[in-house]
């Protein structure tokens, strides 16, 4: 008696899709973005999933795309996400990369009344003097060309 051979099925959308983007430095900030909108407590919509930051370059956003992949795609309606990736310019004495990662968090949960979905860090974050290094009007409409 032959065994039944299994049929193969390729899936036509890609799983994984990675690009080089030119980034001079290791030290940057990336926010996972949704194909569809997410309500926030105060009723407003948004694409931006998370925000983060990385010392290590493109393979901290790869491992956070893979950490948070399961988190997201439970978002009711959301098929796919990308991550996008925001640099400054380093000044001296100061982790510009992490104060940028800051006034996004902030600007954020006072534009939408809490942190992006998957974020934890910053539930509590209040203002201290990232609007010091950064326009906060530079904040705000990064983040409402990501919304």
């Amino acid at each position: 008696m032959a065994l039944r051979r299994i049929k193969l099925s390729l899936h036509r959308g890609h799983a994984l899709e990675l690009t080089r983007v030119s980034v001079g430095k290791a030290k940057l900030v990336y926010v996972l973005i949704t194909d569809k909108k997410i309500k926030y407590s105060n009723g407003k919509k948004s694409r931006i999933a998370y925000i983060g930051t990385t010392e290590k370059g493109n393979a901290r956003i790869a491992q956070s795309v893979a950490a948070r992949a399961e988190d997201i795609f439970d978002i009711r309606g959301v098929h796919s996400f990308h991550a996008r990736i925001i640099t400054c310019r380093p000044r001296r004495n100061v982790k510009t990369w992490r104060q940028l990662e800051r006034a996004l968090l902030i600007k954020f949960k006072e534009m939408f009344g809490e942190v992006p979905y998957c974020n934890i860090q910053g539930k509590n974050i209040s203002r201290f003097k990232e609007f010091n290094y950064f326009a906060e009007a530079g904040v705000q409409a990064t983040i409402e060309e990501l919304s």
